[in-house]
């Protein structure tokens, strides 16, 4: 293959967004230096481990972020703000990933980051289509939920009662599925007394 022929290669590899991923590119049989090339040829820039940004591009930080730590889900005020159960956008990207996780270097780098026990890691876990075309991982809104009331001395009082009130007013609330996470979280007794009030 000629070499005007592996950098279209590559290109057809580039994103919407403008996102080049070293794995997939790789994966097809391109060569690495070939690839090393392309991104210094094209002054891609290395946002994290394999994910490089085309220069025109804006950085889709939560899909870079998902790609540098792929078992870690957007949670808490990430989640109240995509849900609208909050309407003050997160000053700093949160997560939540398994305990025993090295988060230090996430944690330096201005991200918040919730710890759960591996098992509890994927109840509730979606995937949404964000605004650059990406797909991400979220908790779905009662693992939210959950998330808000045991992590409650985190929040402020204002925001904590916003989100409760705004999730009771939801039509798309499911109640059931709450009360089938709550235990899973110790947070059964409290979040029955909040639902008492304010149902």
């Amino acid at each position: 293959m000629k070499v005007g022929d592996i950098m279209e290669a590559i290109a057809n590899y580039v994103d919407e967004s403008g996102l080049l991923l070293t794995k997939e590119a790789l994966r097809s049989g391109i060569a690495k230096d070939s690839f090393y090339r392309f991104v210094t040829d094209n002054h891609f820039e290395r946002v994290a481990q394999g994910v490089y940004l085309s220069p025109e591009a804006w950085e889709d930080s939560a899909f870079v972020l998902h790609q540098r730590c792929p078992r870690a889900v957007f949670s808490h005020d990430e989640a109240l703000f995509y849900y609208e159960l909050i309407d003050r956008e997160p000053m700093e990207q949160t997560i939540t990933i398994y305990s025993g996780y090295n988060t230090q270097k996430l944690k330096a780098s201005g991200i918040k980051v919730f710890t759960v026990k591996k098992e509890l890691l994927n109840v509730g876990r979606i995937e949404y289509k964000n605004s650059f075309g990406h797909m991400v991982p979220i908790y779905d809104m009662e693992r939210t939920i959950c998330d808000l009331v045991r992590s409650r001395s985190s929040f402020e009082i204002q925001d904590f009662q916003t989100a409760i009130k705004s999730y009771i007013r939801r039509p798309d609330r499911d109640l059931n599925r709450l009360m089938s996470y709550a235990p899973l979280f110790r947070v059964e007794k409290l979040i029955r007394q909040y639902m008492e009030v304010l149902l």
